[in-house]
């Protein structure tokens, strides 16, 4: 009876209430994702401290995009292998570790390694966040509901980024942009450590080494050879040898793992409609919809007239109808399916972003940063909870960390390469000149092509994504 007894309290604490996984999960996407943007508003205050040169705050950014995108695969993978609780603990360790080492570094050099090392942790970290979300919560309508919550948080996260880093490097230093990591990160590793269950594939399979390392290198170099368009354009050398490269080495990955007996990234995934489908919208609409806070703050600030606080407090409302698009998407997903509310929700951010195609350099703010806001960013979180539902779906529970990998892999690479499009557009049509009417016809044609990729995503959604949610 004791030992009976005994297992009922083990197996008690084992199973933590529900909603407190999804809060660890959705806090732990949150921070990975608002580091992707807090820093923006506090490169100006980096630069006078640190004496950082243009290509080195460009380098602030890039360092963790990078990363971050270069390892999202391994990341997954690892936590199939080695515990998804484990590598959640361990890629959030080294995200807070990093965040200390960013937050008092006193040379450029010492912030840009910090940078990257967050990145690499933020890589470990985010595929786990969605695996122990997944794998907490049964599929059908629960789940649903918490990809909508996991969704929100980490679109919400991007948002909040200008607003965060304006409170803080306005109240503060820039150095909080990281700092402020340190306690809410130590506050997870604690909760996560105490109400999180491990799981892992049930095989023992080992890490596949070379495809790790080949897959590793190609996004990675695919991802910087991105980020070199903003400086030395797409035709330019530096620019056309590491998307040259990337290729190449995502070429030989694909052509490793079609020979190896435990590769890292099975092509089987491929030929699943709802991974393979839901992926591609996700690279379509995340290359539209990453230029909205991008080019959202730029006018705000450069043609309105904002304060790095106020172009943040502007954007609030466009940040709360992304948490109330993602919410409301698995309420109509049981009623019209998954397809139907993606495509819905692309079809509405389409036209959110064809009425922001029509800003002028005077206009009030209910129309064209309000309104257009709102319908952007609602119709954004109404298809990216449906999308990530299809992606994760159809796959064996054992490759789920990988699954959750591709899905944050997808969402960061097409939104690098959206942002690297979209802004060569924009300053295409501006011509270099930097007054208000010449930024805001930048501006402009760049929501307009967007909002015509997004309508392409709609026709591919419509054309490809399976009718029905496949079971696992």
């Amino acid at each position: 009876m004791l030992r009976a007894a005994e297992d009922t309290r083990v197996s008690v604490r084992s199973a933590p209430p529900t909603w407190v996984v999804v809060a660890l999960a959705c806090a732990g996407q949150f921070l990975v994702v608002l580091d992707m943007s807090v820093v923006n508003v506090a490169l100006p205050s980096m630069r006078t401290d640190l004496g950082l040169s243009a290509p080195g705050l460009q380098g602030v950014v890039n360092a963790y995009s990078i990363a971050f995108a270069g390892f999202m695969l391994l990341g997954g993978r690892a936590g199939d292998l080695y515990g998804r609780k484990r590598m959640f603990l361990v890629g959030l360790a080294i995200f807070t570790l990093a965040s200390v080492g960013g937050g008092l570094a006193q040379e450029g050099t010492h912030l840009l390694v910090a940078r990257a090392v967050q990145g690499l942790g933020a890589a470990v970290l985010a595929p786990s966040t969605l695996t122990i979300l997944t794998s907490a919560v049964p599929e059908g309508a629960a789940r649903a509901r918490a990809i909508a919550t996991w969704t929100a948080v980490g679109a919400g996260g991007g948002a909040a980024g200008g607003l965060v880093g304006g409170l803080l490097v306005d109240g503060l230093s820039w150095r909080w942009v990281l700092l402020i990591n340190v306690p809410v990160g130590a506050v997870l590793l604690a909760g996560a450590a105490r109400w999180l269950v491990e799981s892992r594939a049930g095989n023992k399979r080992r890490l596949d080494l070379p495809g790790a390392l080949l897959a590793t290198a190609g996004l990675a170099t695919t991802a910087y050879g991105i980020v070199q368009t903003e400086e030395a354009g797409w035709t330019a050398a530096e620019t056309l040898v590491p998307l040259c490269a990337g290729v190449a080495l995502i070429g030989a990955f694909l052509a490793v793992e079609a020979r190896t007996g435990a590769p890292l990234m099975p092509l089987k995934f491929l030929r699943l409609r709802s991974v393979s489908s839901a992926n591609a919208a996700m690279v379509v609409s995340g290359s539209a919809m990453s230029c909205v806070w991008f080019f959202m703050t730029l006018y705000a600030q450069n043609v309105l007239g904002y304060s790095p606080l106020g172009a943040g407090l502007a954007l609030v409302p466009s940040s709360l109808a992304v948490v109330v698009g993602s919410k409301l998407a698995p309420r109509l997903m049981p009623v019209v399916g998954a397809r139907n509310v993606a495509i819905l929700g692309t079809l509405l951010a389409a036209s959110g972003f064809g009425w922001q195609s029509t800003m002028t350099a005077d206009g009030p703010y209910v129309t064209v940063i309000l309104l257009p806001g709102v319908l952007m960013m609602a119709g954004a979180g109404m298809a990216a909870t449906p999308l990530a539902a299809l992606a994760t779906s159809g796959a064996a529970p054992e490759d789920a960390g990988l699954v959750s990998g591709l899905v944050n892999t997808s969402r960061v690479m097409g939104g690098s390469l959206g942002l690297a499009i979209m802004s060569t557009i924009a300053a295409a049509r501006t011509g270099g000149s930097v007054t208000g009417e010449a930024l805001t016809s930048g501006y402009a044609l760049a929501f307009r092509v967007s909002g015509v990729l997004l309508l392409a995503g709609a026709v591919l959604m419509l054309v490809w994504l399976p009718r029905r949610t496949p079971r696992t």
